[in-house]
Order: C-alpha cells, then structure tokens, then sequence
C-alpha cells in the first residue's frame, strides 16, 4: 500500500510530457520503438509520458522540424492531453524551438538539453557541477535570445521542472558577455581539477594495473564493479545511474589484483559539449590498461549501442589499450518478456561475430571466472617460478614482492651486504618488469636485476594473441 501511495505522489508531481520523434533515413532509432530511448529518459528526468507523435521525413522541415499537419495535431494533443512539456527525439534550433512554443504555448525541448537535464540533477560533486553548467552554457549561449522567451521569467526562487535545472534563468537572463566570463571561469575552476585529476590517474595507472569498465547506458556495467569488488557503486535499471566514477580492488586470486574503474554510461546522440566537459570524468578509461566494453547483449540495439561505444571511446582518445568485449545478460537473450526487448541476434551469433568476447551475466554471475582467468593472463603473462633476493632495509620493495607476486617461500640470511630475505615466488614478465623498473637492486634466479631488464622483458612477454587483442 505504502508503495502504491508513493507512485501515485510521484504521478502527481511530475511534468506531463509529449514526446516527438522524427525519423530520417539516417536515423540510428529502434524502428520497432522509436521512442523508446527517448521515454527512459524523460522519466529518467522526471517527466511522466501521456503522449507520443512520429513523423517519416527524408529531411526536416526548416521552421518546425516537423510538417505543418503535425505541428496541428501536435498542439491539439497539448491541449487535450494536459501537457506541460513537449520533447524531441532531435537537436532544434533556437529558432524552432521559438516557432514550435509559440503554436503548442508549451514548453519545446529536444534530446540534448533533456540529457544536460538529467546531468544537472545527477552532479553531487564539485567536479561534476561545474562540467554540467559549463557544457549547458555552452549549449544554451547561441541559444540565449530565443531561450529568454522560451523559459520566461521566474521569481521566488530557483527554476524548476524538467529542462530547467543547473545553471537555469540566471544565465539566461545575463548577456552573452557575461556567459563568456562566466564560462573563463568555470574553465579554470575545472582544469584545476583535471590537473589534480590526471594526476591521481598517472600515479594509480604507474602503480597499479588499470581496467576501466564502459558500455551503453543501463548495460549492467555497475553490477559487474560490484559482483567483482566490494561494491557500493549504484545500481538502477534507469539510465545514466552512474555519474561519477567509482575505483575499487578486483582480487583475482593468488595475490593477483587490478583497479577496476565503472565509468559513467554512454548513449547515442551525446550533446557533444557534455563529452568535452566530462573527459575528467573518463580520464579513468582513457589511461587504463585495458577496457572492458560492457554490452547488453539481450537488447536488439545491442549491435547500434556496440558501435555507438567504439566511437565514442575513440573520440575521446581511449584507442591504444586492448578492449574486451563482454556479452553480459545471457540469460536474458531471446527472452520476449524481458522489458519488451527481443534480441537481435543468438550467443552463438554474436560469438561468431566477434569471436574474442566472453558471454557474462553480472546479475548471476555466469562467466566471471572465465572473464578473471582471461584477466589474469593478459595481466601478468605466463607465471613462472623465480627466486628474488631482496635487502630486508628495502621496505618497499619486500612489500611490493609481497603484494604482487604468488609467495611460495622464504628465507632469511646475511652476507657482506647485509640482512636480506630472498622469495621464492610465482610472478608473470609484466609484473618482473615492473618491480625491474623501480630501480631497485635485487636479484632474479641469483643474476643482478639491472643486468637482465632487456633481455627479460623480450623474452618473457605476453603471448601475441593477448598482448595484441
């Protein structure tokens, strides 16, 4: 019951909303639910959907975007319907935002101010505020003299409702002047913190190996982080649950562990200035180690969602590293009731369209063993029995044996030196490279560590196939 009376408030409370797509020969929309995407995200924002118009154009039409027969019987379903917003599925301009609220007399706004929306109200921290109101900024600048008109006057307090979040009226009712300064502002304020940001990233990168986890909106990516770390990432079937991103230890067993990073999702048609302001935010996949490409391989826009990743993920200058693709909701796959989705395609076919992928399920846990063998191996290479003699004055260094290698044994002595603790351990070439590249002075298999870095690292590399992938 408690339940029930809470939906119904949160009913009541939110913006009525009519959505409008227009779908072109180019468009990537789902053409069994073109709007789909577009109603997880006004309800994402708050809206509550009484209304949906489409419209087929080989282009849109220039002073509305859609035809004049719509633009009619979109106003007609405003007034009947009760609507207080009306939200496109496509980038308006000023001008036809302008034209299309003066014949609906409703509030017009399209897909990209609707996800700088959803951003606004997501930022808790300084980072994230400030990367919001600049990309609105930036959005709303050109826009200033039809936009005035657009959101009106408010008085008595902050502006609220669906697109009205963030910066709001009070940049809207300055000059450009004045958004430009305040823009020089914000920009410092931010690369202040990229500075720090990128940093920490360098520094976790150099002593840590790093894997950053990306994927479409609502793929599952912040289930995985918590099935494979400690958790407290959170987790929602909505989109974009995750702003900010979260690092924790993965323990792959046998004293082998990485960083995981989840990373804020990516979705189709992203306001190009959102990306630019939350490169920060991604600065965790561009410098991991590797990528892990989370897919929801039950929906059947999986293949459209794969290839909206990989572009975005090259945009933003993450291309050196490997990628690994994961398939996760198996279970899910050819199951018609799962939120309507039908999959486009069978495990088998998607195995045998990319062959290099592993089939997961984050929620069940099916195949994340396979996915930390695989982990494992591209991490250090083939582990290999060594013994390492360390001065017991190098605190460091013993602690970094410890930590990152398979100890099978100790034993403590002293020579003219000093004291000294020699391992015998389990260790891949990566990590021998990396303890190699400390410039500390130990020895390998009773040789000087200095002595055999070349000639170690070029023969004990990871095997081709993973090193390449």
């Amino acid at each position: 019951m408690q339940t029930n009376i809470r939906e119904s408030i949160e009913n009541i409370s939110a913006e009525a909303a009519i959505l409008v797509g227009v779908r072109l020969s180019t468009s990537k929309s789902d053409w069994l639910d073109p709007l789909g995407e577009l109603r997880a995200l006004a309800e994402t924002a708050g809206a509550r959907v009484v209304g949906e118009l489409l419209q087929n154009l080989n282009q849109p039409r220039g002073a509305t975007y859609i035809g004049k027969g719509k633009v009619e019987e979109l106003a007609a379903m405003v007034k009947e319907l009760g609507a207080r917003i009306v939200i496109f599925d496509n980038e308006l301009s000023p001008s036809q935002i302008q034209s299309l609220e003066e014949a609906t007399s409703c509030k017009v706004l399209d897909r990209s101010e609707l996800i700088l929306d959803i951003f606004a109200n997501r930022a808790t921290t300084r980072e994230a505020q400030l990367q919001v109101e600049i990309a609105q900024l930036e959005y709303t600048a050109p826009r200033l003299r039809a936009m005035w008109s657009h959101l009106g006057q408010v008085t008595g307090g902050a502006p609220m409702g669906v697109g009205t979040r963030g910066p709001g009226e009070q940049q809207l009712e300055i000059d450009r002047r004045l958004v430009q300064s305040r823009l020089g502002v914000l920009r410092r304020d931010l690369e202040t913190i990229l500075a720090r940001k990128e940093r920490e990233v360098r520094e976790r990168r150099g002593g840590h190996f790093t894997v950053g986890i990306v994927g479409y909106t609502n793929a599952g990516k912040s289930t995985l982080f918590n099935k494979l770390t400690e958790g407290g990432a959170y987790v929602a079937d909505k989109l974009f649950a995750t702003l900010m991103t979260r690092v924790e230890s993965w323990s792959l067993g046998g004293g082998e562990s990485v960083l995981l990073s989840d990373t804020v999702g990516f979705i189709r048609d992203l306001p190009h200035h959102l990306v630019a302001s939350f490169r920060s935010t991604l600065a965790d996949a561009v410098h991991a180690h590797v990528i892990f490409i989370v897919l929801d391989a039950s929906d059947r826009l999986a293949p459209a969602q794969l290839q909206t990743v990989r572009e975005v993920l090259d945009d933003i200058g993450a291309k050196s590293q490997p990628r690994l693709l994961l398939l996760n909701k198996v279970d899910r796959i050819g199951a018609l009731g799962y939120e309507a989705k039908q999959s486009l395609r069978t495990l088998e076919e998607w195995k045998a369209i990319e062959p290099d992928s592993i089939a997961i399920s984050s929620t069940l846990g099916t195949g994340l063993e396979e996915l930390a063998d695989w982990m494992r191996a591209h991490k250090g290479g083939e582990q290999l029995e060594h013994s390492l003699r360390a001065s017991l004055r190098d605190s460091r260094l013993i602690d970094a044996i410890e930590r990152r290698t398979v100890v099978l044994a100790r034993e403590y002595g002293a020579d003219e030196s000093g004291d000294f603790v020699e391992f015998t351990a389990k260790l891949g070439a990566r990590v021998l490279d990396e303890l190699i590249a400390t410039g500390a002075s130990f020895t390998i298999d009773g040789q000087p560590a200095r002595g055999v870095k070349g000639g170690w690292s070029a023969a004990r590399r990871s095997p081709p196939h993973l090193r390449d992938m």
